[in-house]
């Protein structure tokens, strides 16, 4: 029997890569699927004071970049605004049942019952295993209702790997997320695949842009401002890691010379089979295992930390946290389980 990879998550602020696929990996996504998923996330965005910095949903799988709140910062949350996010994922119907139960709450003579029934949703938002949860449930139901179709749909439970609240980390991350189209090949041009961060932010979509301006200024960025004023430095910026420091890989008309040189997959790989460092821009087109099966991904300082704090989880014999990443110039990156072999494909 095969044990489960510990599942590290952490009470306070932190962001999270999550992955699931469809089971048996089919293609069951159409474009109308996609654009519910999509809704749904932003949905449960709203619902939990989370962030979907960027995230890219394919055909038989998703993938998502979350800063996650925490369920510490849930704590607090006051009536109103519990009601508010209620409404959001509930509808109206969801929202005035818990008011009249809120209301009842309130006539009784019991002081607890109100806050036992607002500490049951606060306790949901800033979750991930809620998210995910709530995320793969309401899809399921939906899928299966509009196709006549009964059983589980997604593979297994859900991968996440704790990702450093570091600008280097986080743009590593959400770069590899947002290049998932170009990697399977299905377009020569991120930006035309819509169901993607950055596709939905270049089109003009308020919270795809806050989520990639966030991630390059954590420091300024405010929750509920208009990204606008910051998107033209930040897309631009994004844009030259996603396509490899400019070097744009378009597909030439039939006949046609291509507008600049690139690297097909095949290459990519070879030079991976070869032992080869690889620049950050070139690995980050092809699959990479850490991203999905590191648990924890971030500079050495922040690996050993997560790892002082769930020690118990590896074993006497480990006594370190951070492992070096293979087969590229991944910086001062680390993770906190080595892949000895596969580390890409």
């Amino acid at each position: 029997m095969v044990m489960r990879q510990p599942r590290i998550k952490v009470e306070e602020c932190a962001h999270y890569h999550c992955l699931s696929r469809i089971v048996g990996r089919e293609f069951l996504l159409g474009d109308e699927e996609k654009e519910f998923f999509v809704r749904l996330i932003r949905k449960l965005e709203a619902f939990h004071g989370c962030l979907v910095l960027t995230y890219c949903v394919m055909s038989n799988h998703f993938h998502l970049l979350l800063e996650m709140p925490g369920t510490t910062a849930s704590a607090d949350l006051c009536r109103e605004e519990i009601l508010r996010r209620v409404a959001i994922l509930y509808g109206v119907d969801g929202v005035e049942a818990l008011r009249q139960e809120l209301d009842r709450a309130a006539a009784s003579a019991d002081p607890r019952w109100e806050r036992e029934i607002l500490d049951r949703f606060r306790c949901q938002m800033g979750d991930l295993s809620v998210f995910m949860k709530q995320l793969k449930q309401r899809f399921s139901i939906w899928f299966n209702q509009r196709k006549g179709r009964k059983g589980t749909l997604w593979e297994e439970r859900y991968k996440s790997v704790l990702i450093e609240s570091d600008k280097r980390a986080l743009l590593t991350v959400a770069a590899y997320i947002d290049l998932n189209p170009l990697r399977a090949r299905m377009v020569s041009r991120i930006e035309d695949y819509r169901w993607c961060g950055y596709a939905a932010a270049v089109a003009g979509h308020r919270s795809a842009r806050a989520g990639l301006v966030r991630v390059f200024d954590q420091a300024n960025w405010v929750s509920g401002e208009d990204p606008a004023g910051n998107w033209a430095k930040t897309g631009s910026s994004y844009r030259l890691l996603l396509y490899g420091q400019g070097e744009v890989r378009e597909l030439p008309q039939p006949g046609e010379k291509p507008s600049r040189q690139g690297f097909t997959c095949e290459e990519v790989e070879a030079e991976i089979a070869r032992d080869g460092k690889l620049p950050l821009s070139r690995a980050l087109r092809v699959k990479v295992r850490y991203f999905s099966d590191g648990v924890v991904l971030g500079r050495a300082a922040f690996v050993e930390s997560v790892y002082e704090r769930h020690r118990a989880f590896f074993g006497s014999r480990r006594t370190t946290g951070a492992r070096e990443m293979r087969g590229a110039d991944w910086g001062e990156l680390r993770v906190m389980r080595e892949l000895r072999a596969d580390a890409f494909g």
